[in-house]
């Protein structure tokens, strides 16, 4: 007869954890899509309600009324699904997407592409809803990460677009995949699922807006990096630190003067690579810029 012990929970726990952290940000999204759309879908079953009532407190309304009721909904909407094949279909972009994105940049800027692409998207959505007469009387919901996808993957066209990817037998240039996706969706308005493809395209304006931003020095994201890190704040319990008395010698520089200069200098190294990348492709890399390119977007 075998027992679980607490050390067997205990280890099974901490490979799990271990496993869990070594997952890019990409994984963590997909897999908690994953288990979203298993919650969305065993939930209704196993209760006995149906599954619209539960999307109803999920999924994006076409009223701006209906945002001030679920304000959450503007990012909630994105970890519900459809159908099967509309998540399938939904990571298996987020996972490439992601892998191209996060070869170059970190996990923070990643973040602020994505959720900036779903409430990019999501406002497209109501806006074209609450404008265009065609909409009109036409109540509607809008659910799936596709916006925040759209906006990693022509982030990745715009601030690489002369970078060359195998698909099929051919190489394509990404800003040739990037303006074949964008109207694929302006296309397929017309043949139903208007939302969803207006959505694309607001996750896609956001990605392109915020890649050429970036290519000037600016970073649109940053003001929400700083929201997001609040936030995270509020959420995350702080330990009381040891108070520990200690001199500083004077003639001894600050290290936080010293930490800043630091990554101002990679920031700046970091940069030209990128400067790089931009004009002459990846391919036009050396084998150490690759590297400490791929070393600090793990940082």
């Amino acid at each position: 007869m075998n027992l679980t012990t607490t050390d067997g929970i205990e280890m099974k726990r901490s490979n799990f954890t271990y496993w869990w952290q070594q997952r890019g940000i990409h994984e963590k999204l997909a897999l908690s899509c994953v288990a979203f759309y298993l919650f969305q879908t065993l939930i209704p079953f196993l209760f006995n309600f149906s599954a619209s009532s539960f999307l109803y407190w999920f999924s994006l309304p076409s009223s701006f009324w209906g945002i001030l009721e679920k304000p959450w909904v503007l990012v909630s909407y994105a970890f519900f699904h459809a159908s099967f094949s509309h998540l399938f279909f939904n990571m298996i972009m987020l996972y490439f997407g992601g892998q191209l994105f996060l070869n170059l940049f970190n996990t923070k800027r990643f973040l602020n592409v994505y959720f900036l692409g779903l409430i990019t998207g999501g406002l497209v959505f109501l806006l074209s809803y609450t404008i265009f007469p065609v909409f009109s009387g036409n109540g509607s919901s809008l659910i799936g990460a596709s916006a925040g996808v759209t906006a990693v993957f022509i982030f990745i066209c715009s601030y690489m677009p002369y970078q060359e990817v195998r698909v099929l037998f051919f190489n394509v240039k990404l800003w040739q995949l990037g303006v074949f996706f964008i109207l694929t969706d302006l296309i397929q308005i017309p043949n139903g699922n208007a939302g969803g493809h207006l959505a694309h395209i607001g996750g896609g304006i956001l990605g392109f807006v915020y890649a050429n931003k970036l290519k000037e020095g600016k970073d649109i994201g940053r003001s929400f990096e700083s929201i997001l890190s609040q936030l995270a704040k509020v959420f995350t319990r702080s330990k009381t630190p040891l108070k520990t008395a200690y001199k500083r010698n004077k003639n001894t520089p600050s290290q936080g003067v010293t930490t800043a200069y630091k990554e101002r200098e990679q920031q700046k190294k970091t940069d030209a690579i990128l400067d790089k990348i931009s004009h002459s492709g990846y391919d036009s890399l050396t084998k150490e810029e690759k590297n400490y390119l791929f070393s600090s977007g793990k940082s």
